[in-house]
């Protein structure tokens, strides 16, 4: 297909983002594989590990398969073979680009699903192991999960570029339904965000709240979250805008980087919770005693260390 000057130049942002998405990705895992291996793998695989190891291997495996997936080499001459013949193989091949999308998009979903998962454990300890409060947000859940299906898995087009395997382009009306998943995603973010600060601010004061200290591990989960709610609203702002007012070339281009700051933000922020405390994100709050790291505890814990505390 012949493009423009102006929508080769689109494509070609498009691909520097995608690959300063799995640099990030990359550069993350190798810069804190040290604290993995000391904080998650030589210590007990509680539930908080496991979604750890999950959040961070499910994005690394289908970040790479997605950048090597967009440079599979297609022929031009097979699609225009495909045109005139009934031939097998050249159907096969040129169903390639809308198998990569729908493959893409499905990556995006499972790694966001995974982040708002752990988010929601996170919060659910926050607040004691609050059943009710696990209810509604598994509610809400369920039901931006259904928005975003039905929205991301729609069609698109193809945009063969020679010898450089399957470039997607979005219409405006698909970008629309697309663009509905990180909206969804944006505002249960928000929520959990403003779950955690009422939270803090209830069991410590408003006064007392800090972003620049971080003497205990309420200061850890206070400054955790506001750096990541800030970091992806920063990017995933932008990526919305691209769907809702971007070119056709543009729509979707910053998706790869926002997933992946996601997946390296909340590795980063369980590896803080799991250098602190072995449970991690699963952690119960149980008092805040000041500058002590020992403030999170789990029910377990607590319980036990009353029993042998009358023995």
């Amino acid at each position: 297909m012949d493009i423009t000057s102006s929508e080769a130049q689109q494509m070609l942002f498009s691909t520097y983002a995608l690959l300063a998405a799995n640099s990030i990705l990359i550069y993350d895992h190798m810069a804190t594989l040290p604290e993995e291996i000391a904080f998650i793998w030589r210590r007990p695989k509680a539930l908080s590990a496991m979604l750890f190891l999950l959040n961070r291997y499910l994005a690394l495996l289908c970040n790479i398969s997605n950048l090597v997936l967009r440079f599979v080499p297609l022929s031009d001459e097979v699609l225009l073979l495909h045109a005139y013949t009934e031939l097998p193989g050249s159907q096969l091949l040129s169903l390639r680009c809308p198998e990569y999308e729908l493959y893409r998009q499905l990556t995006l979903v499972f790694q966001a699903a995974v982040v708002c998962l752990i988010m929601t454990i996170r919060t659910y300890a926050l607040y004691g192991g609050s059943r009710r409060l696990l209810t509604w947000m598994a509610i809400i859940m369920i039901a931006l999960a259904i928005a975003v299906s039905v929205g991301s898995l729609g069609h698109f087009t193809g945009v063969l570029l020679s010898g450089a395997g399957c470039f997607e382009t979005y219409t405006a009306a698909t970008a629309v339904r697309l663009g509905v998943a990180w909206v969804a995603e944006m505002v249960y973010e928000l929520l959990i965000f403003i779950l955690i600060v009422y939270r803090i601010c209830k069991t410590r004061g408003l006064l007392r709240l800090s972003l620049v200290t971080r003497r205990n591990i309420i200061d850890i989960i206070l400054h955790d979250g506001a750096m990541y709610f800030g970091a992806m609203t920063l990017v995933n702002i932008p990526n919305i805008l691209t769907f809702y007012s971007g070119s056709d070339a543009i729509r979707g281009s910053l998706a790869a980087l926002t997933s992946c700051l996601s997946v390296t933000l909340i590795s980063r922020l369980m590896l803080n919770l799991h250098q602190s405390i072995d449970t991690g994100i699963c952690s119960i709050p149980a008092r805040d005693e000041g500058p002590s790291l020992a403030v999170f505890t789990t029910r377990i814990d607590v319980q036990s260390a009353i029993s042998s505390h009358h023995w």
